[in-house]
């Protein structure tokens, strides 16, 4: 994605801009010292001007990002080869022999920044020894300097070339997180207003018509369904259609998963889903098996209580605890070992297995009358 005037390759290419006048002023003054003893003294000054003409477009041209693309880049790179061409004329074979520098010196570097700043260090480090093998070809000596030289710009290209890409991933990142902050923003925002208005119509609809026979029983309970759906929708935790939330349908074996988000969809009209305000990260296997308990108990209270339930969430730092409590009949003594000896096995396997196996544990209320409440706990780091 091209980046924006003032981003955070702007500096990059400002302080080639500067890097590329202070080399050509390094160049003039070699050439003021050693003029005397070039073949061609007045050629070098005409080279000179060339070479500072040249800076000027190029620099006014990095300075537009609509600029920095392979037409500029590669003029760039062949107005240097060119002055390389020439250095043996101008400066003569003999005085290049005789150890005076190149016309280009450190100016033949501009180049290779330039490329790597807009390409990464791949580029760059071809910049380099594409006019590090120039610069070998125009001497007449081979020295340890020259060689060092080479391996110079070539660390050069590479490692701007690294900044820079950093640059452009640190900016691209930082963007994505202003636009998640500003449309966590927004949704808050339109959450406040709909709170204030349609959830409490909604909410005054349903309590007052749940006992209401016809029509408007049913708009109640419509009423109440749609009140939990838009809870979830700005709660930001609605998933896709036919996104199943069940122990094997959510996300990979590793990392961490918010127990919140898995719980939320289970929320609706009949269901009551309170968590805290901040995530409750478990291990994603560990909150699959909890989430699929719970779902267990739910299903126990929609078909021996009428679904109406309430589930609480509670983060204890070290363990977890969701209890989850219906308004039903409860369950009368002796009646899960009954149920069990029946292979019935719902509460045996479905609550208490999951729960063991994780190292937590499980207690059951069940007052005859009284409802139920079932309340899972598990470590957090299970061993």
């Amino acid at each position: 994605m091209p980046t924006p005037p003032g981003g955070l390759e702007g500096p990059l290419w400002r302080a080639i801009a500067v890097f590329r006048f202070a080399s050509l002023g390094y160049v003039g003054l070699l050439a003021v010292r050693n003029g005397d003893r070039y073949a061609h003294p007045l050629a070098a000054g005409g080279v000179l001007l060339l070479m500072l003409a040249w800076t000027g477009v190029s620099v006014a041209g990095y300075a537009r990002p609509a600029g920095r693309r392979w037409p500029l880049l590669l003029a760039d790179l062949g107005a240097v080869l060119a002055v390389m061409a020439v250095t043996p004329w101008v400066i003569g074979r003999t005085a290049l022999a005789a150890g005076v520098p190149t016309l280009t010196v450190a100016w033949l570097a501009g180049p290779v920044l330039a490329w790597a700043v807009s390409g990464g260090r791949r580029r760059g480090a071809v910049a380099a020894l594409l006019l590090g093998g120039a610069d070998l070809a125009t001497r007449e000596r081979i020295g340890q300097s020259s060689l060092t030289g080479v391996i110079l710009l070539l660390l050069a290209g590479v490692v701007v070339g690294h900044v820079a890409r950093l640059a452009v991933t640190a900016e691209e990142r930082l963007q994505r997180a202003v636009e998640l902050e500003a449309a966590t923003r927004e949704r808050e925002r339109l959450a406040r207003g709909i709170h204030d208005s349609v959830l409490q119509v909604l909410a005054m609809v349903q309590r007052r018509g749940a006992h209401l026979d016809g029509e408007a029983g049913e708009l109640a309970r419509l009423a109440g369904e749609q009140e939990a759906a838009l809870r979830a929708l700005i709660a930001g935790t609605v998933r896709p259609a036919g996104f199943p939330v069940t122990a094997a349908g959510d996300h990979a074996d590793g990392g961490e998963l918010d127990l919140r988000a898995l719980l939320g969809p289970y929320a609706s009209a009949l269901v009551s889903v309170a968590t805290p305000a901040t995530p409750v990260p478990l291990p994603a296997a560990v909150a699959r098996e909890l989430v699929a308990a719970t779902a267990a108990a739910l299903d126990n209270a929609a078909r021996h209580a009428g679904g109406r339930a309430w589930v609480l969430v509670e983060d204890e730092g070290e363990t977890v605890t969701v209890s989850i409590r219906d308004a039903g009949p409860g369950i009368p003594a002796g009646r899960l070992a009954e149920a069990a000896a029946q292979g019935r096995l719902g509460v045996a396997q479905s609550i208490r297995g999951r729960v063991s196996d994780l190292g937590g544990t499980v207690r059951i209320e069940a007052g005859p009358g009284a409802g139920t409440e079932i309340e899972l706990t598990v470590p957090r780091r299970p061993g």
